[in-house]
């Protein structure tokens, strides 16, 4: 196979070197990246990781990094791991020594140091790697200070394998025939993003009705929507909207009998303690009631009875949500209201990584 940023000979560096913590890594890391693949026949890619320091887990960053270059046969990622407190502790102690890993990780003389233009000519770098010739590459105004301090603002300064980790994650949930799976579409559309239709929808139609479905119809939708939810997060532009999940399952499991109920439920809870949502939306059952051949007339009855048990379970695991009631406009305008707070709060995910 043949590797199009092998140096020529107008390039002859034999082992090059570009580090970073990458936390997250933008394009313009990216850009620096492949501007030092194509100059060497080796680049060793550093990424740092301080023990003592808040940062995104090595272990995603390394994926990530991997991710980009993993078609780059000749580019070696090695993890530095240190114990300073911060970036300012990060002496000149450090930087010897770590240089003396990096050096025995490339096992060959390292003659060329690529770094981003916030570094001088006079800087560790140089000192660290005296033997290697030391070459700025601009970043293109980007740097992972800024991006932290606004994902959501710098979006596109993100590689597309970045995103996912970033998208927030809205669930709309309530009773039957309150708006969900209208207000998830229409958020979608609003915001030019992905949504998860509500998978038991699909699946219901196989009975003709809920008050039908057999037990495996409920082990499907629980499995069905985890899996479908892990994949439409990669496909998603800042914000992804879900039509219900898998404790609005549970409450539907509850009018199963036997052992299976008992197992499904246990299936329900068990991946509930997997989720996270940025956001949850309770619709009020203050809508009129529209009945579409396949909701129950059991709950038809006693909306209010049936939607106040639902909000006991989402209460009773812990999960807090915005109850929003109104007519379908009133509804959308709180929800955009509530989904733009949130996305204003750029720094409520990123506090416990910085």
């Amino acid at each position: 196979m043949h590797n199009h940023f092998i140096t020529s000979d107008n390039h002859p560096f034999t082992c090059g070197l570009y580090g970073g913590s990458f936390n997250p890594p933008h394009l313009g890391h990216v850009r620096c990246i492949l501007e030092a693949a194509s100059r060497c026949r080796t680049l060793i890619l550093v990424i740092s990781s301080g023990s003592r320091r808040s940062e995104i887990d090595v272990r995603v960053r390394y994926r990530w990094i991997y991710r980009l270059t993993s078609h780059l046969t000749h580019v070696k990622l090695f993890i530095l791991e240190d114990d300073a407190g911060s970036k300012e502790a990060y002496t000149e102690e450090y930087w010897q020594r770590d240089a003396d890993k990096v050096k025995a990780f490339a096992g060959q003389p390292i003659d060329a140091v690529f770094c981003g233009s916030d570094y001088g000519e006079d800087s560790f770098w140089s000192r660290c790697y005296s033997q290697a010739q030391l070459i700025i590459l601009p970043r293109n105004g980007m740097s992972s200070t800024e991006l932290r301090a606004d994902i959501y603002g710098h979006w596109d300064w993100l590689p597309n394998v970045v995103k996912p980790y970033y998208v927030k994650k809205v669930l709309i949930i309530g009773g039957e025939s309150t708006g969900k799976s209208t207000l998830t579409v229409n958020l979608a559309n609003y915001y030019n993003t992905n949504y998860l239709e509500e998978v038991g929808r699909d699946i219901s139609e196989r009975s003709g009705t809920d008050l039908l479905m057999i037990p495996e119809d409920f082990t499907d939708i629980l499995l069905q929507h985890k899996t479908r939810e892990l994949e439409a997060v990669e496909r998603s532009n800042r914000v992804l909207f879900e039509d219900t999940d898998c404790l609005t399952t549970l409450f539907y499991i509850g009018f199963l009998e036997g052992r299976e109920k008992e197992k499904n439920a246990a299936l329900a809870q068990a991946i509930a303690g997997l989720n996270r949502y940025d956001l949850i939306l309770f619709l009020e059952p203050d809508v009129e009631f529209v009945q579409d051949g396949g909701r129950s007339p059991v709950i038809a009855a006693d909306r209010q009875k049936y939607s106040e048990q639902i909000q006991e379970i989402y209460h009773s695991l812990g999960f807090e949500f915005e109850v929003i009631r109104g007519d379908y406009k009133q509804r959308f305008d709180r929800a955009v209201e509530l989904v733009d707070r949130m996305l204003g709060n750029v720094n409520e995910r990123e506090a416990d990584h910085a």
